[in-house]
């Protein structure tokens, strides 16, 4: 949804376009485009933030032509992580050359060249705004020889010359692709792991059923393998993966992914509630409780993950540097 600064500190996001909540993952039955406008559930109602910690972030990103998953996303938590010292830069421009069928993030026309300073630039929007803790993602770039890897790391270079207390969480894509895709992608996942991030994020997002109409280009083995091999070149590293509910999993479905995540030793999780960005992209199929989110948390924990986030408004770097 858009939100406005001038709204700031007053309840947003009372509605947001859903098909049918009986309508399957390609749609309702009848063929027949309904109403885009359903009431959120009370608890998905949130405050924005203050306009200035906004504006001040939206300034200096704006100003070097760089871009934050936070905008580009609407994350609906944006202002509290804003004033938390905490932001989320989006790389290598705002086109993925996937089509994820979640996702807000520009996609279907090429991707732009990488701009040589984004490094710097990035590096200085953390100075100006006195990050604390960053987080480090892209979109997909098929397109690279290298999926984008060593920009991760040129990046990550570039920040601790500036910022030498900041820690930086990499949230990356699955590297996958070209000859030889296997021993690529391990080559991939270690370039970045070698850099010694806080902490190495990547995204199942849903149970291993419904990869292929979530995550176009994706398989659920492949993801697993992306954190497994973190732990295989540095233990000492913290993994962290993260789920959307509300596309049609089942409870059983959930728990299970929690144990695939565990046997590849996830240390971190995070479980929150999907939000259809237009009706062009898959309906809500349930809007989780808050109680819910909170007994699967606690399973979560039983299970032996170190930190979770469970709630119908977390998102992958929802409060990441307090886990640090």
């Amino acid at each position: 949804m858009q939100e406005t600064e001038a709204e700031a500190g007053r309840l947003v996001q009372s509605v947001v376009p859903e098909a049918s909540q009986s309508a399957n993952l390609s749609g309702n039955s009848s063929g027949k485009r309904e109403s885009p406008w359903v009431n959120l559930p009370e608890w998905l109602r949130r405050p924005i933030g203050r306009a200035s910690d906004i504006s001040t972030v939206q300034q200096i990103i704006k100003q070097r032509q760089i871009h934050t998953i936070c905008e580009e996303g609407r994350c609906p938590n944006r202002g509290e992580c804003y004033a938390q010292k905490t932001a989320t830069f989006l790389l290598m421009g705002p086109t993925c050359t996937r089509a994820c069928a979640f996702c807000q993030v520009d996609k279907g026309h090429a991707p732009m060249p990488l701009d040589p300073q984004e490094p710097q630039k990035v590096a200085e929007a953390v100075s100006l705004l006195r990050l604390r803790y960053v987080v480090l993602t892209s979109v997909a770039r098929d397109d690279l020889p290298d999926g984008g890897a060593n920009w991760f790391v040129q990046t990550m270079t570039a920040i601790r010359q500036h910022n030498s207390e900041t820690q930086i969480e990499v949230l990356t894509p699955d590297f996958w692709g070209g000859q030889g895709s296997q021993e690529l992608q391990k080559q991939r996942v270690g370039t970045i792991a070698l850099a010694r991030p806080a902490c190495y994020n990547h995204n199942l997002e849903t149970v291993k059923r419904l990869q292929g109409p979530v995550r176009r280009g994706a398989k659920y083995d492949r993801s697993l393998r992306v954190l497994s091999l973190v732990k295989e070149f540095n233990p000492a590293i913290s993994t962290k993966s993260g789920l959307m509910l509300g596309l049609g999993e089942t409870e059983a479905e959930i728990l299970e992914t929690l144990r695939d995540l565990r046997s590849v030793q996830c240390d971190r999780l995070t479980l929150g509630q999907y939000m259809r960005p237009s009706l062009d992209h898959l309906p809500v199929q349930k809007y989780w409780t808050p109680e819910e989110f909170d007994r699967l948390g606690a399973i979560a924990r039983e299970l032996g993950f170190a930190h979770v986030r469970s709630g119908p408004l977390v998102r992958s770097s929802y409060h990441a540097g307090e886990e640090g």
